[in-house]
């Protein structure tokens, strides 16, 4: 019996270099291989990810996040216009920086505008996925998403750096109202001689584990994320993500 999906907006975060853009991406594919309408938000400025998510060539625009946030209101009929539809996956629209842009490429922007494009994204499809970046006391879009979002997928690599990173960071989202109750625990590219035990024991009780897959690592140094993972490799990576979707999704 296939599990009914009601929609939602998820948050990815983590610490730096635990697979953020990968895991938003390939939730982002899932629920559009299932032909659910989504919306994949990237919102790092300082290194644009929509160039590493597939081939310009793929995508129907070349329009940016920029130009949504530097309007003093975003509206439903700016974001439509900017979005970008993928061509070989209708059910998929992608909104990030472009190649050579970075934050100060156009006019500051505020929480408002922030707070008005993820009210507007709910509206313009049922699941929006929110790739974060990291340094989230500068970004001003990724704190309101993690505030925004109806749940939040929170990604550590198994090292010392992910513990020391995120003991910093919880103490800046306590002051901010963040809803804790609200994330799911995953260590992420996780390999075969790294602990996830000594993980779970720091950082509380996981909810996920994302094992590393060799096919996955060579999609993100292509550039080429939206491909099929077809290895043996990345059968249980495949199986998390569709278990992620369902726990957060249903």
């Amino acid at each position: 019996k296939e599990v009914v999906l009601h929609g939602g907006v998820l948050a990815v975060w983590g610490s730096p270099s635990s697979g953020k853009s990968i895991v938003a991406t390939k939730i982002a594919k899932h629920l559009a291989d299932k032909g659910k309408n989504v919306v994949l938000l990237l919102c790092d400025m300082t290194a644009p990810m929509l160039p590493c998510i597939c081939p310009p060539s793929d995508l129907e625009s070349n329009h940016s996040l920029g130009s949504v946030l530097a309007a003093p209101h975003v509206s439903e009929t700016l974001v439509k216009y900017h979005i970008i539809t993928h061509k070989k996956m209708n059910h998929l629209t992608i909104l990030g920086m472009q190649k050579g842009e970075n934050e100060y490429s156009y006019t500051p922007y505020t929480e408002t505008q922030a707070r008005e494009l993820i009210a507007v994204l709910r509206k313009i499809a049922p699941f929006v996925i929110i790739d974060c970046g990291s340094h989230i006391a500068s970004d001003v879009l990724s704190t309101i998403s993690l505030l925004e979002s109806d749940a939040v997928l929170r990604l550590a690599s198994c090292d010392l750096k992910s513990i020391s990173y995120f003991s910093g960071q919880n103490t800046t989202l306590k002051g901010t109202g963040f809803d804790f109750e609200k994330q799911y625990k995953c260590a992420s590219n996780v390999k075969p001689q790294q602990s996830v035990e000594h993980m779970g024991g720091a950082l509380g009780s996981l909810s996920f584990i994302l094992l590393h897959s060799e096919e996955l690592e060579q999609q993100y140094l292509d550039g080429n994320l939206l491909l099929d993972l077809t290895l043996k490799d990345s059968r249980e990576f495949k199986r998390e993500i569709e278990k992620i979707v369902k726990e957060v999704f249903s």
